[in-house]
């Protein structure tokens, strides 16, 4: 882990099964690591640099790819890559409470300003979709060149 006030290196956090992706909550309490092969989402004490949890994918065709968490930190947002799935986890309970099919193997995720939309890049489909967070529902696919990976919002 990089302290971002301090521009250095902090911490290292050992993983047994190969991460693609981190994320820390706003409060800076906890992060979360995709573990595309573990097939779930470690849960890691920002604080202790300790795991406490793995939230795992109900099917194993779902592998974690990348993580978003929501503005407020309630929510965390998951790609699947083959999967082709949004995955929504609830950070209270660190419980799957939905999914969405997005498109072929979504991986790079970014949030809009606002927090009410989230863009995913789909590799395969070499688009971009759309995705209204309080519905999930996909509102559009934008063509995005080929095989784009990854995706930022700029406001």
């Amino acid at each position: 882990m990089v302290d971002r006030n301090l521009g250095r290196h902090h911490c290292a956090v050992h993983h047994v099964r190969p991460t693609a992706l981190q994320r820390v909550v706003p409060d800076g309490s906890r992060a979360y690591v995709t573990c595309e092969n573990g097939n779930g989402l470690e849960v890691v004490d920002a604080r202790s640099h300790r795991e406490i949890q793995t939230i795992k994918m109900p099917d194993h065709r779902l592998r974690p790819m990348s993580v978003v968490v929501s503005q407020d930190g309630r929510r965390m947002f998951v790609s699947t890559g083959r999967g082709g799935q949004l995955v929504v986890i609830d950070a209270a309970s660190q419980a799957i409470v939905g999914s969405t099919e997005v498109g072929e193997r979504p991986w790079g995720l970014a949030l809009s300003s606002d927090g009410r939309t989230l863009y995913t890049a789909n590799g395969p489909s070499n688009d971009v979709s759309v995705v209204d967070v309080e519905t999930r529902a996909v509102t559009a696919r934008l063509r995005a060149g080929e095989s784009p990976w990854g995706v930022v919002f700029v406001p």
